[in-house]
Parts: C-alpha cells; sequence; structure tokens
C-alpha cells in the first residue's frame, strides 16, 4: 500500500500505480482541503466577481452569475464540456488519471471540499473507473473534455467500468454504497481545469518507453551475438570520454550482457572484420541518448504530476482567489514529443539489426535466417513487418507541440496539443514492442546457427524463454502465432526479466 503526500509522490510510486499498486491519500492533506473550501465561501461573501466561481468561462467570464444559480454553473460546466468523442481511455491510463487529480486537489488550494476527494479515493479503491473518451482536448484551459466525463461520472451521470463491466455511473455509484458528487462553489472548474489526462497519458507512454529501452538492449546483445558483432564499442573507456551519463550506462549494461559469451571468444581472433556495422557499434550512442532525453521528460512529468494545475487557485492566507494559466500543458507536450523520439528512434535502431541479420552479405547467416532458402522465405517479411511499423513510427513521432488552435472565440488562442501528443505514445511503443519481438525471433535464430557455441549465461537465458515459446524454423510455418508469441515477451517484461542483470531505468 503506498501513501501519497501530495506533492511529493515519487516517480516510482507513479510508476507503481500504473502498473496497478494500491494507494491511500496521506489524511494529513484534508486539513488543508477543508481550509480552501472554506476559503471560496469567504471570498463569495465579498461580493466581489471571481472567474469561475460567480462568474462564466472562457469568453463568457465578464458574466455575473446569481447567486442562487452557483450550484447550477458547477453542475452545468461539467455537463457541458463533457463532448469527449473516440474510444474509452485505457483502465490503467484512466485510474492514474484520477490519481493525480486526486494528488493536484489535496494540496489545499483548489476549493474543493473534503468529501470530493473521498469519493475519487472510494472510485480507486472500488476499481471503478469513469468511461472517459479519448479525443476532445487540445491541452489547455485543462483537458476540460475528458476530465468533464470523469466530474460526470462522479455526479452519477455518463458511465462507469466497474472491474471490466461497463455500467451506468448511478448504478454503479449506488452498486457500491456511494454517494454521487453535487460540486459546491468552485468545484466543477477545480475538476475540469488541468493536465491530468495529459500527464496520465504521458506518464504511461514514458513508463512503456522505460521497458522499451531496456528490451531493446537485451535483443540488441543477443542480435550482435547472432551477428558475431564485437563487444570492443561497449569498452567504457570509449564512453567515459564522452561523458554522456545514458551512453555510459547502456555501453556497461550491453557489455554485462555479453559477458562471458563463447560466441564472442570464438572470433576475437582472425576475424578479418575491423567494425560492425553503426546498428551494432553505435548502439550506446543511440540508446544512451534515448535514455538521456527519456530521463529528461521524467523530470519534467514528476514535477507536473506533484503541480496544481488548476484555475483560480485559492490562497487561504489572504482570501485571494488568483486567476492564471497553469493549465497550459506545454510542458507536457514538450515531454510527449520528447518520448516519441526516443521510442521512434529505438524502434528504428532494432529494425536495423532485423535487416541485418536477414542479409547474408552482411550478417553471413543463411539468408532471410531460413536452413532452406528459396524453398522457405524465413524471416524475409518479418523484417517488412518491422519496416512498416518503424515508418508508421516516423510519421506518429512529428512534434505535436508545435501545433495551435485557437479554442473558445479567441479567449483561448495558444493551445499545447499535449493530449494528443501524450496519447499517441501508446500506438508508438505497440508498434516498437512489435519491432522487438521480431529482433528477438530473428537474434535467437541467428544464434541457432552458432551451435554447440552458446552465448553468455544472461543471453542464454533470454534464448531459453523464447525456445520455451517458440521453436526455431527449420521450414515455412504460419508465421502469426510466433509473432504474438514473442511480441507478447517482449511487452510483459518477461525478456528484460530473464536477462537477470539490472538495466538501467528512467529514475531522475
Amino acid at each position: 500500500m503506498i501513501t501519497l503526500t501530495a506533492g511529493q509522490v515519487s516517480l516510482s510510486q507513479w510508476r507503481d500505480i500504473y502498473r496497478g499498486a494500491a494507494f491511500k491519500l496521506d489524511p494529513a492533506c484534508l486539513e488543508a482541503v477543508a481550509a480552501s473550501a472554506a476559503a471560496v465561501l469567504r471570498i463569495l461573501a465579498q461580493g466581489e466577481p471571481v472567474y469561475g466561481i460567480n462568474t462564466g468561462f472562457g469568453k463568457l467570464a465578464s458574466t455575473r452569475i446569481d447567486d442562487h444559480d452557483l450550484a447550477k454553473l458547477q453542475r452545468n460546466i461539467i455537463l457541458s464540456h463533457a463532448a469527449g468523442v473516440g474510444a474509452p481511455s485505457p483502465r490503467p491510463v484512466v485510474r492514474l488519471m484520477l490519481a493525480l487529480k486526486l494528488v493536484s486537489l489535496a494540496q489545499g488550494v483548489s476549493g474543493v471540499q473534503t468529501a470530493t476527494l473521498t469519493l475519487l479515493e472510494a472510485l480507486l479503491e472500488r476499481d471503478l473507473m469513469p468511461v472517459i473518451p479519448c479525443q476532445g482536448s487540445v491541452g489547455a484551459s485543462g483537458d476540460l473534455a475528458p476530465l468533464a466525463h470523469m466530474a460526470a461520472a462522479m455526479m452519477g451521470i455518463g458511465e462507469i467500468d466497474a472491474g471490466g463491466t461497463v455500467m451506468l455511473a448511478m448504478a454503479a455509484l449506488t452498486a457500491a454504497g456511494l454517494t454521487p458528487l453535487v460540486p459546491g462553489p468552485k468545484e466543477g472548474l477545480a475538476l475540469l481545469n488541468g493536465t491530468q489526462f495529459s500527464t496520465a497519458n504521458a506518464l504511461a507512454g514514458l513508463f512503456e518507453a522505460e521497458l522499451l529501452l531496456q528490451t531493446a538492449l537485451v535483443t540488441g546483445a543477443l542480435a550482435t551475438e547472432a551477428a558475431k558483432g564485437s563487444d570492443a564499442p561497449f569498452d567504457p573507456r570509449i564512453h567515459a570520454v564522452r561523458r554522456h551519463r545514458g551512453q555510459i550506462d547502456t555501453a556497461k549494461t550491453l557489455g554485462d550482457l555479453m559477458a562471458g559469451s563463447a560466441i564472442r571468444a570464438s572470433h576475437l581472433k582472425g576475424d578479418e572484420r575491423v567494425q560492425d556495422p553503426y546498428c551494432l557499434r553505435c548502439q550506446p550512442q543511440v540508446m544512451g541518448a534515448a535514455l538521456d532525453i527519456l530521463r529528461q521528460a521524467a523530470v519534467t512529468l514528476e514535477t507536473e504530476a506533484n503541480g496544481v494545475s488548476d484555475n483560480p487557485l485559492i490562497f487561504t492566507d489572504s482570501d485571494v482567489a488568483l486567476s492564471g494559466g497553469n493549465f497550459h500543458a506545454e510542458p507536457v507536450a514538450f515531454a510527449a514529443d520528447i518520448i516519441a523520439l526516443a521510442v521512434c528512434e529505438i524502434g528504428s535502431l532494432s529494425e536495423r539489426r532485423i535487416a541485418m541479420l536477414v542479409d547474408p552479405a552482411l550478417s553471413r547467416l543463411p539468408a532471410f535466417l531460413t536452413p532452406h532458402p528459396g524453398l522457405n522465405s524465413g524471416f524475409m517479411i518479418p523484417q517488412v513487418t518491422a519496416a512498416a511499423l518503424v515508418s508508421e513510427n516516423k510519421q506518429k513521432a512529428y512534434p505535436a507541440s508545435v501545433d495551435s488552435i485557437p479554442t473558445s472565440a479567441n479567449q483561448e488562442d495558444h493551445v499545447s496539443m499535449a493530449a494528443h501528443g501524450a496519447r499517441r505514445l501508446k500506438d508508438m511503443t505497440d508498434n516498437a514492442f512489435a519491432v522487438l519481438g521480431i529482433e528477438l525471433l530473428s537474434a535467437a535464430q541467428g544464434c541457432d546457427f552458432h551451435a554447440p557455441l552458446n552465448s553468455s549465461a544472461a543471453l542464454e537465458s533470454v534464448r531459453a524463454l523464447v525456445r520455451q515459446a517458440v521453436p526455431a524454423l527449420d521450414d515455412d510455418r504460419y508465421f502469426h502465432p510466433d509473432l504474438q508469441q514473442a511480441i507478447a515477451l517482449v511487452r510483459t517484461g518477461s525478456v528484460a526479466d530473464a536477462a537477470g542483470i539490472a538495466l538501467p531505468d528512467v529514475n531522475p
């Protein structure tokens, strides 16, 4: 059970929450939350117009709302903004989004009731996930549409996924014994403003990219063995003089993965090849650079996850509501674009190793990794599939953050597109995991040709895992099930775990 201290949640804790760990909010935060809600009432009593509390929203901010309509104002903003479209967001992302909103509101500057936090916690404890369409946010003024669907479900409107069964929200709340939210002054706006949808998707992308990089180091080392590549490019002295931390870390990992290999020992002398292709030789430089920028993105996202991004903010020391722009998700948009670049390059380098292995002129292995080329096509088309996936990722990697389109009658005239940039990461990592699955099979097949020589203990453990799931390819067979098995091995982290050594992470 993780205890979340508002504003002090570590990246590792967010990762654990995304992976399904149980958590609770530190109850010590409730005093500040209650004080913030009380401050809202005192601010209202002053009789002055305050954005989002007794005025309209966006372009309608100058419209004063009568006191008897304040409750309706907050309800209306939730219902009117629940205008998302598209497929439901993945449940792990929704879970992370709710946890992010909980931590944001718990910092006591949003003016919400303690009962609102209690209801959010109850939804998470009971695995009641609001059904949130994945499209409709431009990443400024907060992730309005997605968060409105969350808030509507809290009011008993819309749908809730109850442990995999989609129900009407009111029915799900009633079955769980929960009282629907009745939003008080400022609460609708507090729930809707914020970057939690974009940040949840970006964090999910970061965590998947982390596993992707770790797995690619393992499959890259195995492919190096299959091609009888050199481990000299991983010598720590090379990387120490360039000084990049990621390059140093990935080079060490590659060296550790290949340590003690009989395949490597077999061609230490008498090999007329002087240098390997870049896809083998420059792995530390490419993968290290990817690791460095993932770590930079991690710093940004950890900061954002612990921040407050709604508007206006309530400061109890002076009973003032300050209107600003913390809901603008530009930091998240930049981080998502950086993650996309890393994912694209990890897959691209992997595909080049596959292409190298199937080419007998480069790998010195049988053509397309089949014992009987011509009669059999072997790994010819899996390489084509990898190429298709890499090209698709190149198209998806175009920066989302350089785009903007005015909204709300030009009141919100510059937006971040963080939601787009973060949401695409799932498709990109899925594509790249598939490329790594193809490399895993290709590299294992290549090493089979070096029998009776074995690789290192770490890589032989990986090969054993592969062969438990997928037999060696002697003659052509229906390839799709083999690919699915291999993709599952990389996607679940089994390949990274099987190596049995410490792999670099993205923790700041």
